[in-house]
């Protein structure tokens, strides 16, 4: 069985490796594998050591720091722009509405003190947040993901920024399709993404309307797309109008455990988000929804979650001298520019990067990453 089962994996691992080559061709390597090799060699050792750490006391916090990730992708690019505080003079994407529920902050703060420990000035805190997001994969038993490194932290956070490039959470299948087609991605890998639902929670706020109807709860009617013994267990748990930080489990029967298990609940219109509900609304995600909710491993699962997060991970990647390393990741460095300059150049600068390590030999060192657990 434990043969069979490192099998499988091994399968993972070489598909992952080869998608890496296959999705990012070039040779110019602005994102790279290893890119702190040299400059500092323990730094994904060191994340790793963090985030195992935090987990094993808090292991709800991988969905918010995968989160975390994402949303800062979807605006301004992978540049650790929701990481910047407000300041009097700017509001900054942190403090949008939109991002009212988004967690992890401190958990990217403790991991770059760490970094800074080791290799003072050398790892940016995007690239801090995308590995502590690849690795909050991981150590939920997901997939390992070869994650290239080499991001620079941009100084842009405008609250502004964030309506026009997060979905409502109401939003329609085509919406929510035209939004991700926006940076490349497809209708596939909506559906494969939302699938990082496997693991977190949301809050009551959120989800009331879809429990009692109105846009604050404010009928009785609840969403008819919406499971209703469901929707009596979860008004168990979220009353009418509820406005604390109230949270309940995107997936509940395996909260803390990255796996296929979301796809059976969306499946059974048990979603809990209308934009879980709304996958079902296009043949094509309704399509990758099914297989995902009747398969017998994980392993296309983690395959298509690592070539979609690979791609996400790379938009608005600014390397070259187009961002800075920074001090604090909640603000700039001194001698930077403020929050709020538009340098459109860089918040557009997409790259496609070549590999630096020969992947033939990165296969057994990649193994060897996954097992060690």
């Amino acid at each position: 069985m434990a043969t069979a089962v490192r099998a499988s994996a091994a399968v993972v691992v070489l598909t992952v490796v080869m998608m890496v080559s296959s999705v990012l061709p070039g040779a110019e390597g602005h994102l790279q594998l290893g890119a702190y090799n040299k400059t500092c060699p323990q730094a994904e050792e060191i994340v790793l050591k963090e985030m195992s750490a935090i987990l094993a006391k808090s292991p709800d916090l991988a969905g918010p720091v995968l989160r975390l990730f994402s949303v800062d992708c979807f605006v301004g690019g992978c540049e650790g722009s929701i990481l910047l505080n407000s300041t009097p003079n700017n509001t900054a994407e942190k403090d949008s509405p939109l991002n009212k529920g988004v967690r992890g902050y401190e958990v990217v703060d403790a991991i770059k003190a760490k970094l800074d420990e080791a290799c003072p000035g050398v790892v940016s805190c995007a690239d801090t947040l995308a590995l502590a997001a690849r690795d909050s994969i991981r150590l939920s038993k997901g997939p390992f993901i070869p994650l290239l490194t080499g991001r620079e932290d941009g100084n842009r956070s405008v609250a502004a920024d964030v309506a026009a490039n997060t979905p409502a959470p109401g939003a329609s299948i085509s919406d929510l399709i035209a939004q991700f087609a926006k940076f490349n991605l497809t209708a596939k890998d909506l559906a494969v993404l939302s699938g990082a639902h496997t693991i977190g929670k949301a809050r009551c706020s959120t989800i009331s309307p879809r429990l009692y109807g109105g846009q604050n709860g404010s009928s009785s009617e609840s969403d008819p797309t919406l499971d209703g013994n469901y929707t009596t267990v979860l008004r168990g748990q979220c009353k009418p109008g509820d406005e604390s930080n109230k949270l309940v489990d995107l997936d509940p029967e395996t909260p803390t455990t990255f796996d296929t298990d979301y796809y059976k609940l969306v499946a059974g219109n048990r979603g809990l988000l209308s934009t879980d509900a709304a996958l079902l609304l296009d043949p094509a995600t309704k399509a990758y929804v099914s297989t995902q909710a009747n398969a017998t491993s994980d392993d296309e699962f983690f395959a298509d979650f690592a070539a979609s997060f690979l791609a996400m991970s790379k938009i608005g990647a600014l390397t070259h001298h187009k961002g800075e390393i920074r001090n604090v990741c909640s603000k700039v460095n001194p001698s930077s520019p403020p929050h709020n300059s538009n340098n459109a150049a860089a918040r557009t600068y997409y790259l496609n990067g070549g590999l630096l390590l020969n992947l033939a030999l990165a296969a057994p060192l990649l193994l060897g990453f996954l097992f060690e657990l």
